[in-house]
């Protein structure tokens, strides 16, 4: 009756309201003319003929026009209907309850009791018929029942019947609260139906880009069976193009080039089966064959019918389980094989190990060891995903296979782990120089997927029996020496070396002085500040941690860190950081908030969440004005219910911010189950984008989007000049934070700037 908060929200309540209204037409038309007809019975011989044939076409009449303006409208209820088309009805129910009205000012007068009472009894079978059916037109049916009901009231009072007036005035009032009642019920059920609609799209969509990289995909029939909406994950496992895939009969696209025979598989048949009797099914597996090559399929899906139970067709999900029904065949090859490149896997390349050492032993001559480790392949798994990682594994085994020779084998130890053993390597110049053509043929691009990737390889290289006379042993030097190679830059090789030893233990004495750094006060925090774009002024700082150790001096973060996370140091570490920090933005003006960076191994810890609440608690800092930041690789590991403490976490007021975003996999279904409050950009996006790289500022400008629809932060990473800042805020970025600003600095100048107005600080 009025305007709702969201106008095109509330107009696809009235169309529904509309449409509930055209639904009843043929049922309201059918009511007047069966009411028309037992008033006229009731008062033949009673009221003169040409009167009871001038009233029964009117009454007719305006019921069919009643009835055709109802079907007028809108066939279907998604549309949008306007609070005018509403009202407008409300001249239905005033020529229905006009032409009804003849009944009481006209019939009754000069009936007599008996009949009078059939007729009242008749209008309020009427009345009520109308309360509940045209109940969606709530401005109608009130102009209805009110109109008529006064017109009963009004000659019963004349009659001199004071009580049935007053009946009659209770039972019209109750039946237009009834049919106000039904109409806010249906209109509730409608809103109801219209946001899981909205949600259900939502999620949908958010399935689609999350799942983008499954392998699963949906389809769609209709009644006849026959493809619609064929999606292109659908189309591409079919190896159909998505517009001739549209039309085509499910089980035709299915039995491939088996249609024409009419030689089926029995699940095909079984498919077919459930399909006819519009049955639901799930884990129906059957063989396709698709572009000559025979797969292995399950499917699941489910009949769907529309308001009226009308079947409309099927919705289902479809996953390639080829690789699943042929692990059993290969259980044996996977007990000394690798299943993703084929190569020897770890127990077979220790074996072969020992064989070539024992051979070597009996006959005088030397062996070697090579251990591989990919570089940035971790970059790739995080930015691209798992099954891009993968397929990057198996073209890296096959260009070291091609390396090999009778005298070489190379396996797969786990991971980006490669391993070669050689046989007889009296010849070191030659066992060096393969060392050499590996790395060089793994530098070379990748081509997987429209993508151009660039990794390396790093290798320790550990020769017999000087560098070892057992297995274990050789491994060791192999890989102290792969551990020289990433320190000397990656993509280069290195042979063990007897100071390699030392080095280890002066790694071990490192991790001493780390475990006591906190409790010599080595440790101490500098601040980076976070500045809005617009009015570029200071609104937080960032905490980064660094140590000054009395015996091996400034340690790079990236280096202990490392170790913390290695030896489990990060949570007592973590937590020192958390609680200085929040000791120190206990100093700041209110309006300022403090970052802290968090690693994966602290969420790990079930006491984190206590840890956050209590470094609040002791300092008296607001929890809004903490933010954690996090990388995507805390989800990595999702087992280990990093989730739900970063939930937790949120659930104390604590601002979530995802660090380095878009470097990572998937970041969309992370911000689908996390409620984070910002994202960061990462710099090499920013550093792109301002550039003028088309796919940088496409990415920066999607990533912006999405945080603003969720009511997100943003801030742009590493800007370092002018002309960085103001790209990354015509792209719309909310804050801001680099050397441009200013460069990480002590507690008391980040105490100074926080506490003055940012204008003079750069003044100053």
């Amino acid at each position: 009756m009025r305007e709702g908060g969201d106008p095109v929200f509330w107009s696809r309540i009235r169309a529904g309201q509309l449409f509930a209204g055209r639904r009843v037409a043929l049922f309201l038309l059918a009511s007047n003319i069966l009411a028309t007809l037992a008033i006229a019975w009731l008062v033949r011989g009673i009221v003169p003929h040409w009167q009871i044939a001038a009233w029964v076409p009117l009454v007719v009449a305006a019921a069919v026009w009643v009835g055709f303006r109802r079907l007028a409208t809108h066939p279907r209820g998604d549309g949008y209907a306007s609070l005018r088309d509403l009202r407008r009805t409300m001249w239905d129910g005033f020529v229905l309850a006009l032409a009804w009205s003849a009944v009481p000012v006209f019939f009754c007068t000069h009936a007599p009791t008996g009949t009078t009472a059939g007729l009242g009894l008749t209008l309020a079978v009427l009345m009520a018929t109308a309360a509940l059916a045209m109940a969606p037109l709530a401005l109608a049916t009130l102009v209805f029942l009110g109109y008529l009901g006064a017109a009963m009231v009004v000659q019963m009072a004349f009659a001199g019947s004071s009580a049935a007036a007053l009946g009659l005035f209770l039972f019209t009032g109750l039946l237009m609260a009834a049919c106000l009642h039904r109409a806010r019920a249906l209109v509730v059920i409608r809103a109801g139906e219209l946001v899981l609609d909205d949600r259900n799209e939502t999620v949908s969509l958010l399935l689609g880009d999350f799942d983008a990289t499954g392998a699963h995909w949906l389809w769609e029939t209709d009644s006849n069976r026959r493809i619609v909406k064929a999606g292109v994950r659908f189309a591409s496992a079919c190896g159909i193009d998505p517009a001739s895939l549209n039309g085509l009969p499910l089980l035709q696209v299915l039995a491939g080039p088996s249609w024409d025979t009419g030689e089926f598989d029995s699940g095909l048949r079984t498919l077919a089966e459930r399909l006819k009797r519009r049955e639901s099914f799930r884990e129906l597996r059957l063989p396709v064959r698709i572009d000559g090559e025979d797969r292995w399929w399950e499917m699941a899906a489910s009949p769907r019918f529309d308001d009226h139970g009308e079947f409309y067709g099927f919705l289902g999900v479809s996953a390639d389980i080829t690789q699943q029904r042929n692990l059993a065949d290969k259980i044996n090859r996977m007990a000394r094989f690798d299943t993703l490149t084929g190569l020897p896997n770890r127990l077979m390349v220790n074996e072969t190990l020992v064989k070539a050492m024992a051979d070597a032993d009996r006959w005088g001559g030397r062996y070697a060891f090579m251990m591989l480790d990919l570089d940035r392949f971790k970059a790739v798994n995080d930015t691209l995903g798992h099954p891009i990682g993968d397929r990057l594994l198996g073209r890296v085994s096959e260009r070291i296979q091609q390396l090999m020779g009778v005298n070489e084998i190379c396996g797969r130890l786990g991971g980006d782990e490669f391993a070669v053993v050689i046989r007889d390597a009296g010849d070191t110049a030659a066992v060096e120089r393969l060392a050499e053509r590996i790395i060089a043929a793994l530098s070379q691009p990748y081509e997987i997927d429209a993508h151009t990737l660039h990794i390396g390889a790093s290798i320790g290289l550990a020769m017999g029996p000087r560098d070892g006379r057992t297995a274990e042993m050789l491994v060791r030097s192999a890989d102290l020496a792969l551990y020289r190679a990433k320190d000397a830059g990656r993509g280069v090789f290195r042979r063990y070396e007897p100071e390699l030893h030392v080095q280890a233990e002066e790694r071990r004495v490192l991790e001493a002085a780390l475990r006591e750094a906190i409790e010599n006060g080595e440790m101490h925090l500098v601040y980076q500040p976070i500045v809005e774009t617009g009015s570029q002024l200071p609104c937080g700082f960032e905490a980064l941690l660094r140590w000054t150790s009395r015996e091996f001096g400034s340690v790079l973060p990236a280096k202990f860190i490392a170790l913390a996370e290695e030896t489990r140091l990060i949570g007592p570490i973590g937590a020192w950081v958390v609680r200085t920090a929040c000791e120190e933005a206990a100093r700041w003006p209110s309006d300022m908030r403090i970052a802290v960076n968090v690693s994966a191994d602290q969420l790990r810890n079930p006491g984190f969440v206590t840890t956050i609440a209590s470094a609040l608690a002791s300092t008296g800092v607001s929890p809004e004005r903490l933010e954690l930041e996090v990388t995507e690789s805390v989800f990595m590991h999702e087992g280990l219910g990093a989730t739900q403490i970063l939930d937790r976490v949120a659930e104390l007021g604590v601002r979530l911010s995802l660090d380095d975003f878009g470097s990572g996999h998937s970041s969309l279904g992370y911000l689908s189950r996390t409620r984070f409050s910002s994202l960061k950009i990462d710099r090499n996006f920013v550093r792109d984008a301002a550039g003028g790289l088309r796919e940088a500022v496409a990415i920066v400008r999607a990533g912006i989007a999405l945080a603003t629809s969720l009511g997100m932060d943003t801030t742009a990473e590493g800007i370092e000049t002018k002309a960085e800042l103001g790209v990354l805020h015509e792209l719309g970025c909310t804050h801001a934070q680099g050397f441009y600003f200013g460069r990480p600095m002590s507690v008391e100048d980040a105490r100074a700037l926080a506490n003055r107005e940012w204008k003079d600080a750069v003044a100053a």
